[in-house]
């Protein structure tokens, strides 16, 4: 009986033991500055009278800021002919292969042309014969002692073996294909010993002295573009290099069903010796142009779409400011209202104030914050260098998403 007495006295104290530890415990939580602890407010509490938000700061500038629309498209040469054969028979020769580039008048291929040169030299001889008589009566008309008739008929046999001459000698010349202008050659179709009939496609050619790309722009946004406006592109293929170039031309109708209007865009010579046919392109229009306004960056904007504000920095406190947007590009946005020119706003960790906390500035390079969270050297992640940060803030590294 004692032995069980003494055992519940045990199990007594140490019950008693526990919770006056427990209580200990919320009494240190309930009141840091008992325990050596925080400012007042608490770990992780907003809004304390001796917390210190640090935010990174950006200044209000003046500036331009155009509304872009991109839009893909494939790079193109400036025109692509098709050569065909002129004349039907088997070829001897192919001269070319794909991506040789050639001349105007340079040689492609060449097809037997043996029963068409028997055929000329027949027509040369019937030509000489036809061009004496002619000549002889012209003699014997002076002197009157041929018909006007007699006359008029070896004038007009002369006339039809010349005419039968020149023919002859034209498609001579087709058995020996040429290319029409200076390009590339990009598809070639036949071998040597094809078969091939009249007008035969033989060869693709290409002329690459421009490169363009055609792509279709919203009839909303073609009102805004015009002939000789420049452009920036971007390739899949050359990634990080924005290249150049201007719109060549504006189409006349656009597509009834997908309302876009097909604009031609040229490449610049300095970017087009860069790109090939083929590459897939991203063009940047720049639409509606405005100069001389306020601009921001967008991370410093909290709030929803139309009722926009950002925080700015007036000494040492952050304090909410209702803003009036207008065009947004490349990480800017125009501010109509609201802000002056050189004001101190808040450009990251917006989404973590309050109306009037006390906020310290920390510079864009992140000598309070490392990115990713990570420690800076000599300090803690999130806070001032050497210091650490409020218990339970959130670093400010991330781009604010929504409003306060």
């Amino acid at each position: 009986m004692n032995a069980y007495r003494s055992t519940r006295l045990l199990a007594l104290a140490l019950l008693l033991t526990v919770a006056s530890a427990c209580n200990d415990g919320a009494a240190r939580e309930g009141n840091p500055q008992s325990a050596g602890g925080g400012p007042p407010g608490g770990p992780g509490g907003r809004g304390g009278a001796g917390m210190v938000t640090p935010v990174e700061v950006g200044t209000v500038k003046r500036g331009s800021i155009a509304r872009t629309a991109t839009v893909s498209g494939t790079v193109e040469p400036i025109r692509t002919i098709g050569v065909n054969s002129q004349i039907s028979g088997a070829l001897l020769q192919v001269l070319v292969q794909e991506g040789d580039r050639v001349r105007a008048g340079t040689p492609l291929a060449r097809l037997d042309d043996r029963e068409l040169t028997a055929q000329l030299t027949a027509a040369e001889a019937a030509y000489q014969v036809a061009e004496a008589a002619y000549q002889r009566a012209e003699q014997l008309r002076e002197r009157k002692v041929i018909t006007v008739p007699e006359y008029e008929r070896d004038r007009t046999a002369f006339a039809a073996a010349t005419s039968q001459l020149e023919q002859l000698r034209t498609r001579v010349s087709y058995a020996t294909v040429r290319a029409p202008i200076a390009g590339v050659i990009i598809e070639k179709l036949v071998e040597a010993g094809d078969v091939v009939g009249n007008n035969s496609r033989l060869f693709s050619l290409a002329d690459v002295s421009s490169l363009v790309v055609r792509a279709g722009v919203s009839e909303l946004d073609v009102v805004e573009l015009k002939g000789g406006d420049p452009v920036t592109l971007q390739l899949d293929a050359l990634p990080g290099r924005e290249l150049t170039g201007h719109i060549r031309r504006i189409f006349p109708s656009g597509d009834p069903t997908t309302r876009l209007v097909p604009v031609e865009v040229v490449i610049d010579p300095a970017s087009a010796t860069l790109v090939r046919p083929g590459f897939l392109a991203r063009v940047d229009f720049a639409l509606s142009t405005h100069d001389n306004v306020l601009l921001i960056p967008a991370s410093a904007l909290i709030g929803a779409q139309g009722s926009e504000a950002v925080f700015s920095v007036q000494d040492g406190k952050a304090v909410r400011r209702t803003i009036e947007t207008g065009l947004d590009s490349q990480g800017l946005v125009e501010v109509r209202t609201g802000l002056a020119e050189g004001e101190q706003i808040v450009v990251v960790g917006g989404n973590q104030l309050r109306d009037g906390m006390t906020v310290r500035a920390v510079d864009a390079q992140g000598a309070a914050r490392q990115p990713g969270g990570g420690a800076p050297a000599g300090g803690q992640p999130g806070g001032v260098a050497g210091e650490a940060p409020p218990a339970g803030a959130t670093p400010t590294a991330a781009r604010p998403q929504g409003g306060a």
